[in-house]
């Protein structure tokens, strides 16, 4: 991922020590450098200190932001003292920009409270938010209503921030592949892609039986189908598959990828159950794995709201995620669930993956046409679970988000899988169910669940609920 660049503006106001603004500048500029992000700011030449006070200082301010506005994925207001309302407000609306937006104001010291060193951010903050309040503007607050910006707790965060702008940022004009149609069994993964193209968000479809032609005309000597031969077996332990087989694979996997880059997708959701298997004879879940792994996520399906899911858990944590089934109930314990698919989870995810056949579908349309799963236990880890869906009654997107944790407890079963534990789970069971949503749930192992409900419920206009 690039590097994420904040613009910044730094509150001034008259009556208050303008020391305390020119300190302000050189600690948040030196923080953002120090945590590896990018920044435009006002140089010290250009207003007082560098700082936004008057109408002009705003129109300054405005216009630098607007010549660097393709790098820019984020504005931070920093507030060394009371600040200037109306100059921050009309700095971000002549700006142009539309990108979230983090509300700082330093605090004051008990011994610092005299006119030479008195802050008010405390009270300037809550200024700033009801100015950008009236003018309609979306905006983020620190954890705390005043926090030091040379503390850790303003590097937390900073990182939330830096995971919602990088969500919303992605959002924008975010293309996705079709590949196939529905499956005939699962009506829970339709879509509207009218509701997707409201934000943003655009849907390439090919017919499968395009991808199978241009798998047809490859000579199994390719240089390319050879190159993502070397590739898959490289990725995962392939000891037990027939040659024949991951042949096909690479072949499959090339034509893909090369549709991938000439249509510049940010993901794919492939149809797999059981066309695939009846007349190519392999599962897709290896190539889909692979993708998944490098950052282009893969559902399977044709899930295209799983995949959204998917790439919003990506965009928040810059780690790969992975789609699953709300599979079963682990024992009698009410906060326990296991999640499962067939599988073409990240190898990323498990303990100790390798390919494998799909046994469930194995006994419709034979084991030898069945090859090409990543299959092992999710190794324990801290969780992150989101689910898109269009909720067509409304005209609406919808999801819910939460996190849990995938555990070590015994499970002896195949495909990928993992328990996890999600405090009141069985509350979240009912909001799925009684909501209507999809039994697929996308999941990444992070800790991501308050930037995601940020950027989609503030920014995107999306209806989520929070999972506690």
């Amino acid at each position: 991922m690039k590097k994420t660049t904040f613009a910044v503006i730094i509150g001034n106001r008259a009556f208050f020590p303008d020391a305390l603004a020119k300190q302000g500048r050189k600690d948040i500029l030196d923080v953002l450098k120090k945590n590896g992000f990018n920044s435009v700011a006002l140089s010290m030449g250009a207003t007082k200190y560098g700082a936004v006070e008057t109408y002009a200082d705003a129109k300054k301010c405005a216009e630098l932001f607007a010549q660097n506005s393709q790098k820019i994925n984020g504005i931070i207001v920093t507030l060394p003292n009371f600040g200037d309302e109306k100059g921050v407000a009309e700095t971000i609306k002549r700006s142009g920009l539309a990108v979230p937006i983090l509300i700082h104001a330093e605090p004051d010291t008990q011994a610092g409270m005299t006119a030479a060193n008195r802050r008010d951010s405390f009270c300037g903050k809550i200024s700033v938010c009801n100015n950008l309040r009236q003018a309609a503007i979306p905006y983020t607050l620190t954890e705390s209503h005043t926090v030091k910006v040379t503390s850790g707790q303003f590097k937390q965060d900073l990182d939330e921030f830096a995971s919602i702008c990088q969500i919303v940022k992605g959002l924008k004009n975010a293309r996705f592949g079709a590949i196939g149609a529905r499956t005939g069994a699962f009506n829970t993964v339709r879509y509207s892609e009218k509701i997707l193209e409201l934000s943003g968000i655009s849907v390439e479809t090919i017919d499968l039986s395009e991808i199978l032609g241009m798998v047809a005309r490859l000579a199994d000597s390719d240089r390319s189908v050879k190159t993502k031969l070397n590739a898959i077996k490289k990725y995962v332990a392939t000891k037990s598959v027939p040659a024949d087989c991951l042949l096909k694979m690479a072949k499959f996997g090339y034509v893909i990828d090369r549709w991938v880059r000439e249509n510049e997708l940010n993901g794919t959701a492939i149809q797999c159950w059981t066309s695939l298997e009846e007349f190519f004879g392999i599962v897709p879940c290896a190539l889909m794995s692979m993708m998944s792994e490098s950052l282009l996520p893969s559902a399977c399906e044709v899930d295209i709201t799983g995949l959204l899911a998917m790439y919003i858990l990506q965009l928040a944590s810059a780690k790969p995620s992975a789609l699953l089934d709300w599979n079963n109930n682990y024992a009698s314990d009410p906060d326990k669930c296991v999640l499962f698919h067939c599988s073409n989870l990240p190898k990323s995810f498990f303990k100790s993956p390798k390919m494998d056949y799909q046994e469930i579908i194995a006994g419709a349309v034979g084991k030898d046409n069945t090859y090409g799963t990543v299959v092992g236990r999710i190794a324990p880890a801290e969780a992150t679970f989101l689910r898109t869906t269009t909720d067509d009654a409304s005209g609406v997107i919808s999801a819910y988000v939460g996190q849990g944790q995938f555990t070590n407890d015994k499970l002896d079963t195949f495909g990928g899988y993992g328990v996890m534990k999600i405090p009141n789970l069985q509350e979240l069971m009912q909001y799925i169910c009684k909501m209507g949503f999809e039994h697929h749930v996308a999941v990444n192992l992070s800790q991501k669940a308050d930037a995601i409900t940020e950027a989609l419920g503030n920014y995107m206009a999306w209806d989520i609920y929070r999972h506690e």
